[in-house]
């Protein structure tokens, strides 16, 4: 089966162009543009990796992760995507038990190799 890739984005031309990104290279890829949309999408098919803006139209995109963590769903790698690399967002990250930090704009040649590291385990 297709490894699953939750794309958290509010943004619908990063969510577009990250869809086609992973669709053609082999994944089942689900949208959601707010935290509500993301857990009932997470809750709906648990995903392998889910991709997440931290700042979302109805929260923060960390709550995501908690709320499916408390489900009981796990991804291989959640991944937090935002515009910011400052100390304290990073902390926040790792204290959420973010598997990875990636900056906008993001390289889609470095997402897909870390996404293939991250889906291999």
């Amino acid at each position: 089966m297709k490894p699953h890739v939750l794309i958290v984005e509010d943004n619908e031309l990063v969510t577009g162009a990250l869809r086609i990104l992973f669709e053609e290279t082999g994944h089942r890829v689900s949208v959601a543009h707010s935290v509500t949309e993301a857990i009932a999408a997470g809750r709906a098919s648990a995903p392998d990796l889910l991709l997440l803006d931290l700042s979302l139209p109805d929260g923060d995109g960390l709550e995501v992760s908690r709320a499916l963590m408390a489900l009981g769903i796990k991804p291989r790698a959640t991944v937090a995507i935002t515009g910011s690399d400052d100390e304290a967002s990073i902390e926040r990250c790792s204290k959420a038990g973010i598997t990875a930090v990636m900056v906008k704009p993001i390289s889609t040649g470095e997402l897909l190799a870390k996404a293939q590291e991250w889906l291999a385990t």
